[in-house]
């Protein structure tokens, strides 16, 4: 997970800073204002990540206005450093989605700095029962999106009661509608490759490899050390090796945000060895992507690359 705790004092500092401009008023929000109509209210909701934040706009609709604090592709959500602008978007919300098991350490020290009564939070991996030290991707994970999406739901309503009524039809239409593309490839890829042999850069993959009844072959360890930025082992390299010269792998999933020289010198292996590789990110990209359309593409290229792979 790459974290990197901040200091005592930058910790101090970014607190003070932030609570001070948030009191005097100074500042702009990055998130746009929401406007208000007779009879509708708008609630402004943060998301720690992109990819969550996506989600929680098109669940919402017009009746939400939505920031998310990372959204730039080169920034590595595990190492982020808040700004006192995202200290002063974090005070004005209504509801904020955050990842958690350890992937957005940041996150909770902003909501503890700008602490509001009214406020509803939702912590991905206390929703699905995944602790520290577990595996945090997971929005690589169809089930629990679904999870996702239905308390994102449940808490619009409890937040704005006057509008259940909208926040329901957004739900059918987006999970029918907007998620029958990702939905389909799932279940297709499924059905036509489960228990196919395929290795992976890192953990990221794994919650959806399981989704898709595929065997991932590449050694745990491996995969949690990329994720989390050590060095692997050298035998966990060498059973990769392997795998890749014996052609035990169909195909190579790699990160292409976190192309460690390991990772770097595992893709050209398997390309020379002619086993397909294809990539996959941690956020949006582009950044302007809906979720679905991000992951429909990935979908997209792991099936292509599964088809040339075993002939099916």
């Amino acid at each position: 997970m790459r974290s990197t705790p901040w200091t005592a004092l930058g910790i101090w500092l970014s607190v003070s800073l932030a609570l001070l401009l948030a009191g005097c008023g100074k500042g702009t929000n990055t998130a746009a204002a929401p406007s208000t109509s007779a009879g509708s209210s708008v609630l402004t909701v943060v998301a720690a990540e992109n990819f969550w934040g996506s989600i929680a706009a098109q669940l919402g609709g017009s009746h939400v206005a939505v920031t998310s604090i990372i959204s730039n592709p080169d920034t590595d959500p595990h190492t982020y450093e808040p700004t006192t602008g995202d200290a002063r978007t974090v005070a004005s919300a209504k509801y904020v989605v955050v990842n958690g098991i350890g992937y957005d350490p940041w996150a909770p020290k902003l909501l503890a700095a700008q602490r509001s009564p009214g406020r509803r939070v939702l912590t991905v991996g206390d929703l699905v029962g995944v602790k520290e030290g577990g595996n945090p991707h997971r929005w690589y994970s169809p089930p629990d999106v679904m999870k996702v999406i239905d308390r994102i739901t449940s808490d619009y309503k409890a937040l704005d009661p006057t509008d259940a009524a909208f926040f329901d039809t957004q739900h059918a239409t987006y999970t029918t509608t907007g998620l029958a593309g990702y939905t389909s490839l799932i279940a297709d890829i499924k059905a036509r490759y489960a228990g196919t042999p395929v290795g992976a850069s890192e953990s990221i993959f794994a919650p959806l490899s399981d989704a898709l009844g595929l065997n991932l072959r590449t050694p745990p360890s491996f995969l949690t050390a990329i994720s989390e930025g050590s060095d692997p082992t050298a035998a966990d390299k060498a059973a990769i090796d392997a795998q890749i010269k014996g052609h035990q792998i169909k195909v190579y999933v790699f990160n292409s945000q976190n192309s460690t020289p390991d990772v770097a010198a595992q893709v050209k292996e398997a390309k020379d060895a002619g086993i397909p590789t294809t990539t996959i990110t941690e956020t949006l990209v582009p950044p302007t992507s809906t979720f679905q359309d991000w992951q429909t593409a990935q979908l997209r290229s792991l099936e292509t690359a599964l088809a040339s792979a075993t002939g099916k």
